[in-house]
């Protein structure tokens, strides 16, 4: 193998570098994953991830957790509703009963949270180097020298980075950046939402829901331990959230600013934004470009949005990051390359394709979920007309 005798390190605790790290394991390689979270019990940011049978719940069967994820997984959290700005149902499929892991469609829910500890619970003890706030890298014999905030640099033979869509890692091989979409998701989170939002927490039934009015958009999904997650997504020029002038940990200031911004709306959505725990997060929506190539390295290379951010739109996201992590495992633990970089280059090669094609949907679905007709089309997607 390869990578037999080699040390890698992985930058980024997130679902892509600890399955990876898992996959690797699994095949007796040296490896840590280098995170800046303090530790294992900081709060993980974010939606519900819905795992796609052949990228996210493809690499969870082949790292062994199929059966601990199906313990932990949400159910009827995949079940959506579709209204208008007036909270008006014209889709529902929350009378659905199927938790088939074999059905080609079904896409299982889990809290973001749940997933990182059964990946953690997987791997050798102190696999994971907790506080570690990666700063730079630099040459050293045939490997890299890692320096961090926290602690002394340390020597890897290879580097994953695995460090999301502003990724250190990622200047180390190649200056392409990102293009911004025209699009920003205000994120809001309700703690306990059974007694905070009771209406709103009422109509999600434990599932999601999606309303479109007046080219913006209410996503609203359950998350675990009571708790909802939603965004306002809108769109807006790029420097939005650093010009708006709005205090995010003010509640008043950003229910003004969502009664200017979505005046059609029915005042039960209001609900939302006097629930929700401060502060609100800004999220303007990026992409990297669809043709982007770089030379590959014998030692350094991206996985996750590292390697390709796109915008939430088609759900693939963390599905990619997996997906990556499965491949490249394969990749750098096959027989069939002569060299590391030989197995990294095909790694990137297949990788760009793929994720090519993600990023092509998830911007078109956005442009079509903040559309004058976005609420026909998602009927129109959903095969449902009413």
């Amino acid at each position: 193998m390869l990578i037999k005798n080699k040390f890698v390190a992985i930058i980024g605790g997130g679902p892509g570098g600890l399955i990876l790290a898992r996959l690797l394991q699994m095949k007796g390689v040296q490896v840590k994953v280098y995170e800046r979270d303090f530790d294992k019990n900081a709060r993980v940011q974010g939606s519900l991830l819905d795992m796609h049978q052949d990228s996210g719940l493809a690499a969870i069967r082949a790292s062994g957790l199929l059966e601990v994820f199906k313990k932990n997984f949400m159910i009827g959290a995949d079940k959506t509703q579709i209204m208008d700005e007036q909270a008006k149902v014209w889709f529902s499929d929350d009378i659905k009963s199927d938790e088939n892991f074999e059905e080609e469609h079904f896409r299982p829910e889990i809290d973001r949270g749940t997933l990182r500890k059964i990946l953690l619970n997987s791997l050798d003890e102190n696999t994971v180097v907790w506080n570690s706030h990666f700063v730079s890298m630099e040459k050293e014999s045939e490997g890299w020298m890692l320096h961090f905030k926290n602690q002394p640099p340390i020597y890897a033979d290879i580097v994953i980075g695995c460090d999301g869509a502003n990724s250190k890692v990622r200047p180390y091989i190649t200056e392409i950046k990102p293009f911004y979409t025209g699009i920003v998701m205000l994120e809001g989170n309700i703690p306990d939402a059974d007694v905070n939002a009771p209406e709103i927490n009422k109509m999600l039934k434990g599932g999601k829901i999606m309303a479109f009015g007046n080219q913006k958009n209410l996503l609203i999904g359950q998350k675990g331990k009571r708790a909802i997650g939603f965004y306002a997504s809108f769109k807006a020029d790029e420097n939005w959230n650093s010009t708006n002038g709005l205090n995010y940990s003010d509640k008043a200031e950003v229910i003004d600013w969502y009664k200017k911004t979505y005046p059609e709306w029915n005042s039960i959505w209001l609900e939302l934004f006097k629930s929700t725990e401060v502060p609100f997060i800004p999220r303007p929506i990026y992409c990297m470009p669809l043709d982007q190539y770089w030379k590959p390295s014998g030692d350094v290379t991206l996985i996750g949005d590292a390697a390709h951010v796109m915008p939430p739109f088609a759900g693939e996201g963390a599905n990619m990051a997996m997906k990556d992590a499965l491949d490249l495992s394969k990749f750098l633990t096959s027989e069939n390359y002569s060299t590391v970089q030989e197995a990294i280059a095909g790694y990137e090669s297949e990788m760009r394709i793929r994720a090519s094609l993600a990023a092509e949907e998830s911007v078109k679905n956005g442009e079509i979920m903040h559309s004058e007709t976005a609420l026909q089309s998602m009927l129109d997607f959903f095969g449902n007309f009413k």
